[in-house]
């Protein structure tokens, strides 16, 4: 006489031989799958919280937060660039509308931006080159004191007009976005070039030689 053996009804808690029995079973499996492959795609594929700044970054320059008034106009190459009145470290009162005649290169940075910080010697060295020719360098630091700033200068040894822009109020008026960036203004006032991102020793010339005419 044989014997009828009967396969045993799975348990409650085994949900995977429940799942395996559904008919809906394998559509979930490799929807389940599928949710996991891209789940772990997209975590891959994520930048780490070193790199998000780098991912900010516009031209190699790095993405900055203006608090000042963007109310006005936004600087336009060919047009007279947005007027200012600053002092500079060392006590003296500059203003873009008193610099008229001269050739006037603004550059916006930060004491903590790497690229800033290597193309300071850069920066000092064409301010020296092009002093002869009444050209007016001013190296605007944002979101940072007269203190840091000096510290910096010191360490580095430059020499170039510094302007502590605290509440990135000239930076608004040049909508500089990010830092380093770059402002190069002729004789007459009009903004001839700009530029986001760093620039070589090469570069600082020929937009140097756009401006002085």
């Amino acid at each position: 006489m044989s014997e009828n053996h009967t396969e045993p009804a799975p348990t409650s808690g085994d949900w995977r031989e429940r799942l395996r029995r559904s008919k809906y079973g394998s559509g979930l499996v490799l929807a389940l799958t599928l949710a996991l492959v891209l789940g772990g795609a997209w975590l891959l594929g994520r930048p780490s919280g070193e790199d998000e700044p780098e991912q900010a970054a516009l031209n190699g320059a790095t993405a900055v937060t203006l608090e000042g008034d963007q109310s006005g106009s936004a600087p336009e190459v060919g047009q007279p660039a947005p007027g200012f009145t600053a002092t500079t470290l060392d006590g003296k009162q500059v203003s873009l509308a008193e610099l008229k005649g001269q050739p006037v290169w603004l550059n916006f940075g930060a004491t903590w931006c790497t690229a800033c910080r290597a193309e300071a010697p850069d920066i000092e060295a064409a301010w020296k080159k092009h002093q002869a020719d009444d050209v007016m360098v001013l190296s605007i630091f944002i979101n940072e004191d007269r203190a840091t700033i000096q510290g910096y200068t010191s360490r580095l040894g430059l020499t170039v007009p510094m302007i502590s822009d605290p509440e990135t109020t000239i930076a608004s008026r040049y909508r500089s976005l990010g830092i380093p960036s770059h402002f190069f203004i002729d004789r007459d006032g009009i903004l001839r070039k700009s530029h986001m991102g760093a620039l070589n020793a090469e570069q600082m010339d020929e937009n140097l030689a756009l401006i002085k005419g």
